[in-house]
């Protein structure tokens, strides 16, 4: 089981966030969030706030399914206020098993646009990521990319490569695309996928672009961010980005999100957290720390993630992700796409 840490603010931490700090700090307050968010990436972030507020953040880190099962074991004993998730599928799965709670709050709906939080307001996006199609500039011309769809047709027959369908990106992805074209032609899709697979699924979507750039393949699909992360380190990497589906639906896109807990203590102290972590300037660091996209729009973003350009995104919302998730597993079990 994870181990329940308790941090407090270092003293320069996210200066420039920490200077905006109002003048009249609110009384000194503990708040427990579970997250499915890497420590490293979370803890700058509340530390910053315990900083600005004096509202001290506690946290405990793992599977964001062990996290749901844990929130469900505990019911009314649990100690958590918010639950912070990598997928909306996830907090849709928290949020319908009445493990989340309704917020009503003018500050998130003005932040978070639409079609990236709940429509019941039981969660809201905090940082986007796009899943789009990346190709070797060497071997492929981008004019001959254009959609998720297209990667099925036998012009890509031996150069597909494609990260399991057991974990939930690619699942929230087909998710989408039911929700976008029905299920019976999503799976002609998948199945197209499968007989233009170049070598057997990959684990992450690092050793997908690695296999990319090896030659193994010519083309694949994966979240933006990892691929922040390699070219951040390496910028000569031998792989391009492309915006799938422009002009035909957008390209997909997920979040990292919160909610607060049905037995929440602190709902009003929670509530305001989450507030504060939809502003501006935390935006702006929440998304930057992991390569992702702020979804405040009035939000800075990092200048490497802002180098790819702009693109479209689908404006189905999120939500979908969550709720044809179950028939996207079926269909990707049935098409063959392990």
């Amino acid at each position: 089981m994870p181990r329940l840490y308790r941090f407090t603010a270092a003293a320069v931490l996210l200066a420039a966030i920490v200077a905006s700090a109002p003048a009249t700090a609110r009384a000194a307050e503990t708040l427990v969030v579970y997250s499915a968010r890497n420590e490293q990436l979370i803890k700058p972030v509340f530390d910053a706030y315990t900083r600005e507020t004096g509202v001290e953040i506690k946290f405990t880190t793992g599977d964001a399914a062990v996290l749901i099962e844990r929130l469900a074991a505990e019911g009314k004993n649990s100690p958590a206020d918010l639950l912070v998730t990598v997928d909306a599928g996830e907090l849709w799965n928290a949020a319908q098993r009445g493990l989340l709670q309704p917020v009503k709050s003018a500050t998130l709906e003005r932040n978070v646009p639409s079609h990236l939080r709940d429509p019941e307001e039981r969660w809201f996006g905090l940082s986007m990521r796009a899943r789009t199609i990346f190709y070797s500039p060497q071997r492929v011309d981008a004019k001959t990319l254009g959609t998720y769809q297209a990667l099925a047709q036998p012009a890509w027959k031996g150069r597909l490569c494609l990260r399991t369908s057991k974990k939930v990106y690619n699942q929230s992805l087909v998710a989408m695309m039911i929700a976008q074209d029905g299920e019976a032609k999503t799976e002609q899709v998948v199945r197209g996928w499968v007989a233009n697979l170049a070598t057997d699924v990959f684990p992450n979507d690092t050793a997908l672009l690695e296999a990319i750039a090896a030659g193994q393949c010519d083309v694949g699909i994966a979240n933006t961010y990892y691929y922040g992360r390699i070219v951040k380190e390496r910028p000569d990497f031998p792989v391009r980005l492309f915006w799938a589906n422009q002009g035909s639906g957008g390209v997909h896109v997920n979040i990292s999100g919160g909610g607060v807990t049905k037995h929440s203590r602190h709902v009003a102290a929670a509530t305001r957290f989450l507030e504060w972590l939809s502003g501006p300037k935390a935006q702006a660091h929440f998304a930057a720390v992991n390569m992702e996209y702020p979804v405040n729009p009035a939000a800075a973003v990092d200048p490497l993630v802002q180098s790819w350009g702009r693109f479209e995104p689908s404006l189905i919302n999120i939500v979908e992700a969550g709720r044809l998730q179950p028939a996207a597993v079926r269909l990707m079990d049935r098409a063959g796409y392990r």
